[in-house]
């Protein structure tokens, strides 16, 4: 295959990344981005009704336990593991009790021979913070699937500190967009809307969030899977924070809903912080990297 001396940055169009959860709502469009750009992907997932048709599109249980695992997927160069259940339900129990079955399939993954594994994670295993958060940002996340998320990373850590094998943390904040799928706040008011209810019960909407477009998250997850020199906790973020309350009112005007919010209702989470948001420091440093390289298909 060619390689172009691009400052040690090389990118390959014909590398194979296996994407699990690939049929979730992030996951399928980072398959449609990833396959965009010319990537070959493995989509696997329990329904794989939404995942985009140019994938390979594999049928397998990756909670077996099999040790075989990486064989047996097609030994991809990249395992993008996005699977996680219950993902907009924080206090379910499944996720402590899947929490070894993550754990367990990237271990057998990486001792087949996996060599670059990239992990789909989230703010909520900060827990409660007011300010920037960056990887070095203390750890105490106050809802289960916080807990889980943390845990699961902590783990990794200390299985892979002795591998050769690039790990990559990707840390998503406050996801918008398609969001009659997300089962946030936006699609609960566009089902409101729909049922003709004039009010929508809300809090007072001053907290302050990192929001990004779920496409723009798609397209950051992307190109940090396919470079190795950014390794480790990466926030997929805007590196801003915006009230919600102006995310929310501006939902409605571009829409041109006539649903009102009734502010106040609802009190705020305790684990929400009054304003929040991530460093983009690393992952613009992944942008500027694919600026500056070229895809190389090696055809």
């Amino acid at each position: 295959m060619e390689k172009k001396d691009l400052g040690s940055v090389v990118m390959y169009s014909n590398r194979t990344v296996l994407v699990t959860g690939a049929g979730g709502y992030i996951g399928n469009y980072v398959v449609k981005t990833l396959l965009d750009m010319g990537i070959n992907v493995s989509a696997v997932d329990n329904n794989t009704e939404r995942v985009d048709l140019r994938a390979n599109i594999m049928e397998y249980n990756i909670f077996s336990g099999n040790k075989e695992i990486f064989e047996q997927l097609g030994r991809p160069d990249v395992c993008l593991h996005m699977a996680w259940r219950d993902g907009f339900v924080h206090n379910s129990d499944s996720h402590l009790n899947n929490l070894y079955l993550h754990y367990e399939f990237i271990k057998n993954m990486v001792n087949g021979g996996l060599n670059h594994v990239a992990v789909m994670g989230t703010m909520h295993e900060v827990g409660y913070h007011e300010g920037e958060i960056d990887e070095k940002t203390p750890t105490n996340p106050y809802s289960m699937y916080g807990i889980a998320k943390n845990s699961l990373r902590q783990s990794l850590e200390v299985f892979l500190k002795d591998k050769d094998t690039i790990f990559q943390w990707l840390r998503a904040f406050y996801i918008y967009g398609d969001d009659i799928k997300s089962k946030s706040v936006f699609s609960k008011i566009i089902q409101a809307e729909e049922e003709g209810k004039e009010t929508f019960p809300f809090t007072l909407g001053t907290n302050k969030y990192d929001f990004i477009p779920v496409e723009e998250l798609a397209r950051q997850i992307s190109l940090c899977v396919l470079q190795k020199e950014v390794e480790g906790i990466i926030n997929c973020c805007s590196g801003k924070a915006v009230t919600l309350k102006d995310m929310v009112e501006e939902f409605l005007r571009k829409n041109e809903f006539n649903i009102k919010l009734n502010y106040g209702v609802y009190p705020e989470r305790p684990y929400d912080s009054p304003e929040i948001w991530g460093s983009n420091k690393k992952i613009q440093t992944v942008l500027e990297l694919w600026n500056k390289s070229v895809l190389v298909d090696g055809r």
